[in-house]
């Protein structure tokens, strides 16, 4: 059986902050709501040059010096950051093989919005064991959705955790090592135009008046029902997706050893982590990170590494959840490969 292997992994953290003080003024909401509910201290925002896909760059050419990956080398880049980047209409995938200097590589960019990289993951995976002449997969992207915004707007508290940075992870068939076994995701289109950013597209064009309303912000347009419907699913399908993922890796909630898990209020973080039988230290809290969208997985996957969580023979599950919605869990044999997975 063909092994696909992750052979490195790369974050951009903007040198900027934000903090719970700053997100309490602007909000109005009380400094302890801020920190103890919300679960934010802090969090990155992206400076005058920190652009969507040159994070997603810099992010690579990190993994890619750790992996000791030359550019020639990728056969194949996969942009998992967001829409929101340098241009409205941009095939950002292209301007990263360009800029990495990956002459010999395809490239093409996702969206499924918090759960790409799970996606990418999967899209990756299943594609170099279909096409033998794709033997490496570069994984980058960046996100700053931070900016859609509007700290007055309390329909979108539950966002006010948005932050920015880029992530990347490199991939390699019969790598060896940190072999990638199955994958689970759930969508679940009722909730398609939830959260929205109303005014840009082609329902509802920029304008002077659009900009005054404020329409060129994240909105929740029904946020009774939308409360109402995610409090029957959400959590249901977060947990379905990460057990489903050990189930067809051959493995078994007890053999869980560490969650990559995005960054939500806390008393959801402790829920979940309390329905697996884990303990704090089997996943990191990304309070000081606010939640870099689709970037979290990696960037709680490289904090675990240098912490010294994640250890040889360790099972980690990354797992992630998006408006749209959709919900998303890939589970990861670290070290040496001994797993085949079951289905």
């Amino acid at each position: 059986m063909t092994q696909i292997g992750i052979v490195s992994v790369g974050t951009f953290i903007p040198e900027n902050f934000m903090t719970s003080k700053e997100i309490a003024k602007k909000s109005g909401i009380p400094i302890e709501v801020v920190e103890e509910k919300l679960g934010i201290r802090s969090k990155p925002v992206a400076g005058h040059e920190d652009h969507t896909c040159e994070m997603g760059i810099k992010a690579a050419r990190i993994a890619m010096e750790k992996g000791n990956i030359a550019p020639e080398d990728i056969d194949l880049i996969l942009y998992i950051g967001e829409e929101h980047k340098e241009y409205p209409l941009w095939t950002a995938a292209l301007y990263m093989q360009k800029q990495l200097g990956a002459v010999n590589a395809i490239g093409f960019d996702m969206g499924l919005r918090c759960g790409t990289t799970i996606m990418g993951l999967k899209i990756a995976k299943d594609m170099m064991i279909a096409d033998e002449s794709i033997q490496t997969v570069l994984l980058a992207g960046g996100y700053r959705n931070e900016d859609f915004i509007d700290y007055t707007n309390p329909r979108t508290r539950f966002m006010y955790n948005l932050a920015a940075g880029g992530g990347a992870m490199v991939l390699r068939k019969n790598h060896g090592e940190n072999s990638l076994l199955a994958s689970h995701l759930i969508t679940d289109g009722s909730f398609s135009e939830d959260v929205v950013v109303v005014a840009g597209g082609t329902k509802h064009p920029i304008s002077p008046e659009a900009l005054e309303k404020g329409l060129n912000k994240l909105d929740v347009l029904d946020p009774v029902g939308m409360k109402a419907r995610l409090e029957q699913k959400s959590m249901k399908n977060f947990l379905e997706v990460i057990r489903k993922s050990l189930f067809k890796s051959g493995l078994t909630e007890e053999e869980l050893d560490y969650l990559g898990i995005l960054h939500m209020k806390k008393s959801a973080h402790h829920y979940v982590l309390k329905e697996l039988g884990l303990s704090e230290q089997q996943s990191i809290y990304l309070e000081n990170y606010g939640h870099v969208g689709q970037i979290d997985q990696i960037l709680s996957l490289e904090l675990a590494l240098q912490q010294g969580r994640i250890n040889e023979g360790d099972n980690v599950v990354l797992v992630s959840a998006g408006i749209g919605y959709a919900w998303g869990a890939t589970t990861i044999h670290w070290g040496k490969s001994n797993r085949e997975v079951k289905k």
